[in-house]
């Protein structure tokens, strides 16, 4: 095989590796950020956190959540003492935050397309966690489209800037 030959075979093989890089990276990250999520939720709710709350709420064992608990700690996400309540630290409240938002952000977009709401909300569930910024940014810019004028409901405006809503009708002549 010729040099040409294995270069160009070189660089078909090389981005299916950075994109599975990019995926085992994103599925890392995805549990602590449904965790954090989750955790911020439940604090809201019932001003507390705990691993049964947890394990019920993600529908996995408490031995996982505990595992999962432990990895956050490392990470400097969560603070939690054993048979404790479990805190989010400014990390955690942050990546809670962030999270949330891409969830918002997918989720409208899904709607925007027509998507039912609650189907739009499990979809953004998992998409959430995968969908790149530049992506993210493009469902933003969609979504700036689509938004209704600031000041009233008095018609959408079309991409030329005039009201999509009809104009009075003229007196007719006769």
């Amino acid at each position: 095989m010729n040099r040409r030959v294995a270069r160009s075979a070189h660089s078909r093989t090389a981005e299916p590796k950075i994109s599975f890089q990019r995926t085992r990276a994103e599925h890392a990250q995805e549990t602590a950020q449904d965790y954090v999520e989750m955790i911020s939720e439940l604090i809201a709710a019932t001003g507390e956190a705990r691993v049964t709350d947890l394990a019920l709420r993600l529908g996995v064992t408490h031995v996982t959540v505990n595992r999962t608990i432990q990895r956050l700690r490392r990470n400097g996400l969560v603070t939690a003492l054993p048979y404790r309540s479990i805190f989010l630290t400014d990390a955690g409240r942050t990546l809670a935050a962030e999270s949330r938002r891409r969830h918002k952000i997918v989720s409208d977009f899904l709607k925007s397309l027509g998507v039912p709401e609650t189907v739009a909300h499990v979809d953004a569930e998992g998409m959430e966690h995968h969908v790149s910024g530049e992506t993210l940014a493009a469902f933003l810019r969609h979504l700036q489209r689509e938004a209704p004028p600031v000041g009233g409901s008095a018609g959408k405006a079309t991409r030329a800037g005039r009201s999509a809503q009809p104009a009075a009708a003229a007196p007719s002549r006769r």
